[in-house]
């Protein structure tokens, strides 16, 4: 791993054990990103072209 993500692993395991409250600042923002794929696969399926790529997204992230 290179040196500057080493230490942001660190500053995060840090942050985790000095605040107790950590999950409930991140929820906003994983929620945040969950709705937005949604909508992302949501809009993907309303074509053909559309579904036939998220097919193929599925295929390669299966195998």
């Amino acid at each position: 791993m290179r040196t500057e993500h080493m230490e942001q692993v660190e500053r995060w395991a840090n942050y985790v054990k000095t605040h107790n409250d950590w999950k409930e600042k991140l929820k906003p923002f994983l929620d945040g990103q969950i709705i937005m794929a949604r909508r992302f696969y949501a809009k993907l399926m309303e074509t053909e072209e559309g579904r036939k790529k998220f097919e193929l997204i599925r295929k390669n992230r299966i195998n």
